[in-house]
């Protein structure tokens, strides 16, 4: 049903639609098994998988493009950036300008992929006498066309720097804000990549993980004309969006100026993607996504002369053995989290 404030609502998947200048989000949610001592599952429960591409998610995990630890070994991005919102579990970062990191637990990675780099993301399962469970988003933002091409870069946002709005309702429920991005309240993000579409603050890009009790109830703020705002409700089995009522695992497009009250049915959680659209075109190859045809080719044709620096692991799905969580940036500055 179309209302005034919300525009169209439709089901959310494993990859979500997006709005300009988002272009999807993936999340992960795998109940992933003890480890073998090798960072991956038993070999007999990888019978009856398609490794190396495994999506099936059968027995609630997936091995993704695994071979024998989860997740995507080496592959190359250009033209956007990654946003991995890790809230449960690990991700063993690995890239071709030889910066590494282990992060999660409500760690945020935040990669700038710009002229090309290469990089893995490995699920390690850190835990060999209990079940793994990893959850995440991987969000897709993408670059105008004067910064398709800037030197490739990476932020950690630790847990402990990413701000946490909570507000209580009249009833004393409570709602709390993760802030990714953007500000909400007194809650303000920590600083995006410096050629982020994110960086300049007209463009009013917010990335916020919300958690509302049961019955909940706590209002949007307003954004500007003209700015995109899109809420999934990822957990729970109904929304209340002032008078209509959202299903469980839909999205819906929200008019920014409006104020929409959210209210809960039960414990729930809901991501919001907003931001000022580029509006340049997108034309997407795979990890690649430019404004042509053409530089889609010439991206195509450089990695398979240059490699965007090549690849100096040696393996294709690295992990960072028993380390804690830690960042080694491509000048060598090296990071660890309290």
């Amino acid at each position: 049903m179309k209302t005034k404030e919300i525009k169209s609502v439709e089901p959310i998947g494993f990859q979500w639609k997006a709005k300009d200048p988002f272009l999807f989000c993936a999340h992960h949610n795998d109940h992933f098994p003890k480890g073998n001592g090798n960072y991956g599952p038993d070999r007999e429960l990888l019978k009856g998988r398609q490794i190396g591409s495994d999506f099936s998610s059968k027995d609630g995990w997936s091995m993704y493009h695994g071979q024998k630890v989860p997740g995507f070994p080496v592959h190359p991005h250009r033209g956007f950036e990654t946003i991995t919102m890790v809230r449960k579990g690990f991700v063993d970062h690995t890239d071709s300008m030889n910066a590494a990191g282990r992060y999660g637990n409500g760690d945020v990675q935040w990669m700038t992929a710009g002229k090309g780099v290469q990089h893995a993301e490995m699920f390690p399962l850190l835990n060999q006498e209990e079940k793994n469970h990893l959850e995440l988003f991987q969000i897709w933002l993408n670059l105008p066309a004067k910064s398709k091409l800037v030197t490739p870069y990476f932020n950690m946002f630790w847990d402990k720097l990413i701000p946490k709005y909570q507000h209580k309702d009249e009833q004393g429920k409570s709602t709390k804000i993760e802030v990714v991005a953007g500000a909400i309240g007194n809650a303000k993000a920590p600083t995006p990549p410096p050629d982020s579409w994110a960086s300049n603050l007209s463009n009013e890009v917010a990335v916020w993980n919300i958690k509302m009790e049961p019955s909940a109830e706590f209002q949007l703020p307003k954004a500007s004309k003209g700015i995109n705002r899109v809420l999934y409700f990822y957990e729970g089995s109904n929304l209340q969006l002032n008078e209509y009522s959202l299903a469980g695992k839909h999205m819906a497009d929200l008019d920014p100026e409006a104020f929409i009250k959210l209210k809960a049915t039960d414990a729930s959680a809901i991501l919001i993607l907003q931001g000022r659209p580029i509006n340049e075109p997108v034309v997407q190859y795979g990890p690649f996504v430019m404004n042509t045809e053409q530089e889609i080719r010439e991206t195509y044709q450089e990695y398979q002369q240059t490699q965007f620096g090549g690849w100096p692991w040696g393996l294709s799905e690295p992990d960072h053995g028993t380390k804690g969580r830690f960042a080694k940036y491509a000048d060598g500055k090296v990071e660890e989290p309290e």
